[in-house]
């Protein structure tokens, strides 16, 4: 019935990533190590992790015709995914400018470019109906998510991760099953500056704002899940982090699929918390990504 098990709807951008020993306060200039060019952007990042895993994929964004564009078709492709609503042209290819320190945390600043072209009009109803599940993200902008939540059918779920953060409109948080957040975007979601310590408590007051569920992503801690039925901890491997980049977006494309699959919210989320867990032990962020045996393999 459905030709894709997940259509991701979002960014693709190049990553221009350099190493430094700490990221520097404002107005200081640090040196860093070589510059590095990975393909990235969270659409691209979801659809190639998803793919990678075994996951019938296909990716509905815009490119520049360019080099970095040329670089992140090459990407898709060699992982499997259908490219076929890639679209090219309107500006350059977005590009991401990140910064990783020694623990592999990572700072990044995104210029848009095509991003920033892929509209309302480029949004298919048919598309939407060929995949169980459609995953966006907020690197596209805001009128586009919401032309995908008005165009989706019903018997197909929506994941959203708010990333970069900002308010959502009723209608489109109606439609997340889940809401995907990590810390800073469940507090800027929030919109208070008493928002606490308490994670279980941000996923409760997040769901009454609307959505059918939510996930709060905690890095090396895991995630919560909250539904109806109440917030469940979800628990994470133990691994040496290298490099977080890229790490959210292996996390909610691995979600998306299993949800798509049949799985249960808890089910899914430890599969891939599991697949997070195995991202961050390697360099880049689609590079990163594991195949679902790497992911059976981690801490057996």
């Amino acid at each position: 019935m459905y030709d894709y098990d997940l259509l991701v709807v979002g960014s693709a951008n190049a990553d221009l990533v350099v190493g430094v020993e700490r990221r520097p306060g404002a107005g200081e200039t640090v040196l860093g190590g070589d510059l590095a060019v990975h393909p990235g952007g969270k659409g691209a990042n979801q659809a190639v992790a998803a793919a990678r895993l075994g996951a019938r994929t296909a990716l509905l964004a815009r490119v520049g015709d360019d080099g970095h564009g040329r670089l992140l078709l090459d990407s898709l492709r060699s992982a499997g995914v259908d490219t076929a609503a890639v679209l090219t042209g309107g500006a350059p290819t977005g590009v991401a400018l990140i910064t990783v320190d020694p623990s592999g945390d990572n700072s990044i600043v995104v210029s848009p470019g095509a991003n920033a072209r892929l509209t309302e009009g480029d949004v298919r109803a048919e598309l939407l109906g060929a995949a169980r599940v459609v995953s966006a993200q907020l690197e596209i902008p805001p009128a586009t998510v919401a032309a995908v939540v008005r165009a989706l059918p019903e018997s197909t779920r929506f994941v959203l991760n708010p990333s970069p953060p900002r308010p959502l409109p009723a209608g489109v948080l109606a439609a997340c099953d889940p809401l995907v957040v990590n810390e800073h975007e469940a507090r800027v979601l929030l919109g208070d500056g008493e928002t606490g310590d308490d994670p279980a408590d941000w996923a409760r007051r997040l769901l009454a704002l609307g959505p059918r569920s939510v996930v709060v992503t905690l890095g090396a801690k895991g995630a919560l899940v909250c539904d109806a039925s109440g917030v469940r901890a979800v628990p994470s491997v133990a691994v040496a982090a290298v490099d977080t980049t890229g790490a959210g977006d292996a996390f909610t494309a691995a979600l998306a699929w299993r949800l798509g699959a049949g799985e249960d919210l808890p089910v899914a989320a430890a599969y891939a918390a599991r697949v997070g867990a195995a991202a961050v032990t390697r360099r880049g962020a689609q590079e990163s990504y594991p195949t679902a045996a790497e992911v059976a393999a981690l801490g057996a």
